[in-house]
Protein backbone atom coordinates (compact mmCIF):
# COMPACT_ATOMS: atom_id res chain seq x y z
CA UNK A 1 0.00 0.00 0.00
CA UNK A 2 1.48 3.60 -0.75
CA UNK A 3 2.89 5.34 2.03
CA UNK A 4 0.96 9.43 1.85
CA UNK A 5 4.04 10.45 4.06
CA UNK A 6 6.74 8.62 1.18
CA UNK A 7 5.52 11.79 -0.95
CA UNK A 8 7.39 14.03 1.29
CA UNK A 9 10.88 12.19 0.97
CA UNK A 10 13.12 14.13 -0.69
CA UNK A 11 13.90 13.60 -4.57
CA UNK A 12 16.34 14.23 -7.26
CA UNK A 13 14.91 15.16 -10.56
CA UNK A 14 18.55 16.02 -11.99
CA UNK A 15 16.77 18.18 -14.20
CA UNK A 16 20.14 19.15 -16.38
CA UNK A 17 19.82 15.51 -17.91
CA UNK A 18 17.91 15.23 -20.85
CA UNK A 19 15.24 12.83 -21.66
CA UNK A 20 17.06 9.55 -21.59
CA UNK A 21 14.37 7.80 -24.53
CA UNK A 22 14.40 10.68 -26.83
CA UNK A 23 15.72 8.49 -29.90
CA UNK A 24 15.96 10.74 -32.85
CA UNK A 25 11.93 12.13 -32.83
CA UNK A 26 11.40 15.34 -31.64
CA UNK A 27 8.54 14.82 -29.77
CA UNK A 28 9.32 13.22 -25.55
CA UNK A 29 8.54 9.96 -24.38
CA UNK A 30 7.15 9.44 -28.36
CA UNK A 31 9.88 6.78 -29.57
CA UNK A 32 8.37 3.69 -29.75
CA UNK A 33 5.28 5.18 -31.12
CA UNK A 34 3.45 4.45 -34.71
CA UNK A 35 4.22 5.90 -37.64
CA UNK A 36 0.37 7.23 -37.37
CA UNK A 37 0.49 8.73 -33.76
CA UNK A 38 4.18 10.27 -34.66
CA UNK A 39 3.02 11.88 -38.00
CA UNK A 40 -0.07 13.75 -35.29
CA UNK A 41 2.35 14.58 -32.98
CA UNK A 42 4.53 16.37 -35.68
CA UNK A 43 1.74 18.59 -36.47
CA UNK A 44 1.21 19.82 -33.23
CA UNK A 45 5.18 19.83 -32.12
CA UNK A 46 7.09 21.80 -34.64
CA UNK A 47 9.63 19.22 -36.17
CA UNK A 48 12.39 21.88 -36.30
CA UNK A 49 12.07 23.17 -32.49
CA UNK A 50 9.77 20.33 -30.79
CA UNK A 51 7.62 22.81 -29.37
CA UNK A 52 4.10 24.33 -29.91
CA UNK A 53 2.02 27.66 -29.69
CA UNK A 54 -1.68 26.39 -29.20
CA UNK A 55 -4.61 28.82 -29.54
CA UNK A 56 -7.14 27.73 -27.29
CA UNK A 57 -10.74 28.66 -27.71
CA UNK A 58 -13.08 25.69 -26.58
CA UNK A 59 -14.10 28.14 -23.02
CA UNK A 60 -17.80 27.93 -24.86
CA UNK A 61 -17.94 24.58 -23.75
CA UNK A 62 -18.79 25.21 -19.79
CA UNK A 63 -18.30 28.87 -19.96
CA UNK A 64 -21.07 30.03 -22.99
CA UNK A 65 -19.70 33.19 -25.20
CA UNK A 66 -16.70 34.40 -23.53
CA UNK A 67 -15.09 38.15 -24.15
CA UNK A 68 -13.07 38.16 -26.97
CA UNK A 69 -14.63 34.97 -28.36
CA UNK A 70 -18.33 36.86 -29.41
CA UNK A 71 -17.49 35.72 -33.37
CA UNK A 72 -15.64 32.50 -33.59
CA UNK A 73 -15.82 33.31 -37.14
CA UNK A 74 -14.21 36.32 -37.71
CA UNK A 75 -11.49 35.39 -34.32
CA UNK A 76 -10.03 32.29 -35.12
CA UNK A 77 -9.56 32.22 -38.75
CA UNK A 78 -7.48 35.78 -38.08
CA UNK A 79 -5.41 34.28 -35.52
CA UNK A 80 -4.58 30.54 -37.37
CA UNK A 81 -1.34 31.71 -39.88
CA UNK A 82 0.21 32.52 -36.52
CA UNK A 83 -0.65 29.57 -34.24
CA UNK A 84 0.51 25.82 -34.45
CA UNK A 85 -2.49 24.05 -32.55
CA UNK A 86 -6.47 24.81 -32.65
CA UNK A 87 -7.85 23.65 -29.41
CA UNK A 88 -11.63 23.76 -29.74
CA UNK A 89 -14.55 22.02 -29.53
CA UNK A 90 -16.52 20.05 -32.51
CA UNK A 91 -18.88 22.61 -32.64
CA UNK A 92 -16.31 25.10 -33.32
CA UNK A 93 -14.00 23.31 -35.71
CA UNK A 94 -17.11 22.17 -37.86
CA UNK A 95 -19.12 25.98 -37.97
CA UNK A 96 -16.02 28.16 -37.71
CA UNK A 97 -12.86 27.02 -38.69
CA UNK A 98 -12.08 26.77 -42.63
CA UNK A 99 -10.93 23.36 -43.60
CA UNK A 100 -7.82 24.72 -46.15
CA UNK A 101 -6.01 25.30 -43.26
CA UNK A 102 -2.52 24.00 -41.96
CA UNK A 103 -2.83 24.32 -37.99
CA UNK A 104 -3.07 20.78 -35.80
CA UNK A 105 -6.09 19.64 -34.24
CA UNK A 106 -6.14 19.54 -30.49
CA UNK A 107 -10.51 18.52 -30.34
CA UNK A 108 -12.38 18.41 -26.91
CA UNK A 109 -13.71 15.43 -26.11
CA UNK A 110 -15.01 15.57 -22.68
CA UNK A 111 -17.73 18.19 -21.41
CA UNK A 112 -19.60 18.43 -18.41
CA UNK A 113 -21.33 20.82 -16.17
CA UNK A 114 -21.65 25.09 -17.25
CA UNK A 115 -20.57 27.83 -14.97
CA UNK A 116 -23.70 27.55 -13.42
CA UNK A 117 -22.49 24.59 -11.20
CA UNK A 118 -20.54 24.99 -8.33
CA UNK A 119 -18.98 21.76 -8.97
CA UNK A 120 -16.78 21.72 -12.66
CA UNK A 121 -15.39 17.83 -11.84
CA UNK A 122 -17.99 15.88 -13.57
CA UNK A 123 -17.57 15.57 -17.07
CA UNK A 124 -18.42 12.70 -19.43
CA UNK A 125 -16.55 11.38 -22.63
CA UNK A 126 -19.14 13.24 -25.40
CA UNK A 127 -17.14 12.69 -28.18
CA UNK A 128 -16.12 9.47 -29.86
CA UNK A 129 -13.33 7.82 -31.36
CA UNK A 130 -15.20 7.96 -34.79
CA UNK A 131 -16.43 11.53 -34.58
CA UNK A 132 -12.41 12.22 -33.59
CA UNK A 133 -11.46 10.63 -36.62
CA UNK A 134 -13.85 12.31 -39.18
CA UNK A 135 -12.18 15.44 -37.92
CA UNK A 136 -8.84 14.06 -38.70
CA UNK A 137 -8.06 15.54 -34.93
CA UNK A 138 -4.17 15.18 -34.21
CA UNK A 139 -5.36 14.93 -30.56
CA UNK A 140 -8.28 14.52 -28.47
CA UNK A 141 -8.13 16.83 -24.98
CA UNK A 142 -9.43 15.02 -21.63
CA UNK A 143 -9.92 17.16 -18.69
CA UNK A 144 -8.91 15.49 -15.70
CA UNK A 145 -9.60 16.78 -11.84
CA UNK A 146 -6.79 15.04 -9.48
CA UNK A 147 -8.18 15.58 -6.14
CA UNK A 148 -11.96 16.70 -7.23
CA UNK A 149 -14.61 15.22 -6.42
CA UNK A 150 -15.19 13.93 -10.06
CA UNK A 151 -11.45 12.59 -9.70
CA UNK A 152 -12.27 9.11 -10.40
CA UNK A 153 -14.71 9.31 -12.86
CA UNK A 154 -12.18 11.81 -15.12
CA UNK A 155 -9.59 9.34 -15.26
CA UNK A 156 -11.80 6.60 -16.00
CA UNK A 157 -12.51 9.17 -19.10
CA UNK A 158 -8.96 9.40 -19.77
CA UNK A 159 -8.51 5.53 -19.69
CA UNK A 160 -11.11 5.05 -22.25
CA UNK A 161 -9.86 7.94 -24.72
CA UNK A 162 -6.58 6.70 -24.73
CA UNK A 163 -7.37 3.10 -25.51
CA UNK A 164 -9.73 4.51 -27.83
CA UNK A 165 -6.58 6.54 -29.66
CA UNK A 166 -4.18 3.79 -29.10
CA UNK A 167 -6.34 1.97 -31.74
CA UNK A 168 -6.59 4.35 -34.30
CA UNK A 169 -3.57 6.24 -34.00
CA UNK A 170 -4.80 9.51 -32.65
CA UNK A 171 -2.93 10.70 -29.15
CA UNK A 172 -4.77 12.34 -26.41
CA UNK A 173 -3.63 15.33 -24.37
CA UNK A 174 -4.57 14.51 -20.75
CA UNK A 175 -5.94 18.59 -19.45
CA UNK A 176 -4.84 18.75 -15.60
CA UNK A 177 -7.88 20.39 -14.04
CA UNK A 178 -7.12 23.06 -11.36
CA UNK A 179 -10.50 23.91 -9.43
CA UNK A 180 -10.72 26.08 -6.81
CA UNK A 181 -10.02 23.77 -4.02
CA UNK A 182 -7.36 22.64 -5.29
CA UNK A 183 -3.85 23.52 -4.64
CA UNK A 184 -1.40 24.98 -7.16
CA UNK A 185 1.75 23.79 -5.63
CA UNK A 186 4.69 21.75 -7.23
CA UNK A 187 4.13 19.05 -5.18
CA UNK A 188 0.54 19.03 -6.67
CA UNK A 189 1.65 19.14 -10.50
CA UNK A 190 4.30 16.82 -9.54
CA UNK A 191 1.32 14.27 -8.79
CA UNK A 192 -1.03 15.25 -10.83
CA UNK A 193 0.32 15.15 -14.01
CA UNK A 194 2.29 11.86 -13.36
CA UNK A 195 -0.56 10.51 -12.87
CA UNK A 196 -1.39 11.62 -15.71
CA UNK A 197 1.40 10.81 -18.10
CA UNK A 198 1.18 7.39 -16.65
CA UNK A 199 -1.97 6.63 -18.04
CA UNK A 200 -1.00 6.68 -21.40
CA UNK A 201 -1.36 10.08 -22.90
CA UNK A 202 0.63 11.42 -25.27
CA UNK A 203 0.96 15.31 -24.03
CA UNK A 204 0.01 17.14 -20.71
CA UNK A 205 -1.33 20.40 -20.45
CA UNK A 206 -0.64 22.14 -16.90
CA UNK A 207 0.04 25.19 -15.17
CA UNK A 208 3.37 27.18 -14.44
CA UNK A 209 4.33 26.61 -10.65
CA UNK A 210 7.13 27.05 -8.49
CA UNK A 211 10.29 24.28 -9.33
CA UNK A 212 8.37 23.97 -12.59
CA UNK A 213 11.53 22.44 -14.03
CA UNK A 214 10.95 19.27 -11.82
CA UNK A 215 7.49 19.02 -13.21
CA UNK A 216 9.34 18.64 -16.66
CA UNK A 217 11.79 16.23 -15.48
CA UNK A 218 9.88 14.19 -13.53
CA UNK A 219 7.41 13.62 -16.90
CA UNK A 220 7.96 11.38 -19.30
CA UNK A 221 5.79 13.00 -22.38
CA UNK A 222 6.01 17.02 -22.88
CA UNK A 223 4.27 19.66 -21.06
CA UNK A 224 2.24 22.04 -22.59
CA UNK A 225 1.51 25.28 -20.33
CA UNK A 226 -1.74 27.33 -19.92
CA UNK A 227 -1.61 30.66 -19.86
CA UNK A 228 -4.73 30.96 -17.75
CA UNK A 229 -6.28 33.91 -16.67
CA UNK A 230 -5.70 37.10 -18.32
CA UNK A 231 -2.36 39.11 -18.07
CA UNK A 232 -0.73 42.35 -19.13
CA UNK A 233 0.91 41.31 -22.32
CA UNK A 234 4.28 41.62 -20.72
CA UNK A 235 3.11 39.21 -17.77
CA UNK A 236 2.03 36.88 -20.41
CA UNK A 237 5.36 37.04 -22.55
CA UNK A 238 7.22 36.48 -19.04
CA UNK A 239 4.76 33.39 -18.55
CA UNK A 240 5.76 31.91 -21.76
CA UNK A 241 9.47 32.63 -21.07
CA UNK A 242 9.95 30.90 -17.87
CA UNK A 243 8.35 27.82 -18.54
CA UNK A 244 10.12 27.85 -22.01
CA UNK A 245 12.80 28.29 -20.49
CA UNK A 246 12.14 25.44 -17.79
CA UNK A 247 11.72 22.88 -20.19
CA UNK A 248 7.91 23.36 -21.15
CA UNK A 249 7.15 22.00 -25.30
CA UNK A 250 4.66 24.70 -25.44
CA UNK A 251 2.38 26.75 -24.00
CA UNK A 252 -1.61 27.07 -24.87
CA UNK A 253 -2.71 30.47 -24.88
CA UNK A 254 -5.88 31.13 -25.31
CA UNK A 255 -7.31 34.29 -23.40
CA UNK A 256 -4.08 36.07 -23.51
CA UNK A 257 -4.89 36.15 -27.03
CA UNK A 258 -8.14 36.50 -27.93
CA UNK A 259 -8.56 38.90 -24.84
CA UNK A 260 -5.77 41.05 -26.23
CA UNK A 261 -6.35 44.51 -27.37
CA UNK A 262 -3.96 43.39 -30.50
CA UNK A 263 -4.18 39.48 -30.59
CA UNK A 264 -2.80 38.63 -33.87
CA UNK A 265 0.55 40.76 -32.47
CA UNK A 266 0.39 38.93 -29.38
CA UNK A 267 0.49 35.58 -30.93
CA UNK A 268 3.48 36.89 -32.93
CA UNK A 269 4.85 37.60 -29.71
CA UNK A 270 4.37 34.29 -28.41
CA UNK A 271 5.87 32.72 -31.08
CA UNK A 272 8.74 34.62 -31.17
CA UNK A 273 9.69 33.21 -26.99
CA UNK A 274 8.78 29.36 -28.21
CA UNK A 275 9.87 28.97 -31.36
CA UNK A 276 12.98 31.98 -32.32
CA UNK A 277 14.28 31.50 -28.77
CA UNK A 278 13.53 35.49 -27.69
CA UNK A 279 13.49 36.41 -24.33
CA UNK A 280 10.21 38.26 -22.51
CA UNK A 281 12.34 41.27 -22.84
CA UNK A 282 12.93 41.15 -26.94
CA UNK A 283 9.14 39.60 -27.47
CA UNK A 284 7.30 42.36 -25.56
CA UNK A 285 9.33 44.96 -27.81
CA UNK A 286 9.07 43.06 -30.62
CA UNK A 287 5.07 43.13 -29.73
CA UNK A 288 5.25 47.18 -28.82
CA UNK A 289 7.27 47.66 -31.76
CA UNK A 290 4.30 45.96 -33.89
CA UNK A 291 1.46 47.66 -32.30
CA UNK A 292 3.28 51.01 -33.32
Amino acid sequence: MADKDGLKVAKDYQVDEPFANQGNFQVKGAAALDWGMKHRLSKIFNPKTGKTVMFAFDHGYFMGSTAGLERLDITVPNLMPYVDVLMCTRGALRTCVPANNSCGVALRVTSGSSMLDDDLSHEVVAVDIEDAVRLNADCMAVQTFIGADGQLSSLDNLNRVVNAGMRCGIPTLGVVAVGKDMERTDRFFKLATRIVAEMGVQIVKTYNCEHFDEVVAACPVPIVVAGGKKLPEKEALTLAYDVIRQGAAGVDMGRNIFQSQHPIEMAQAVRKVVHEGFTDKEAYEFYEDSIH
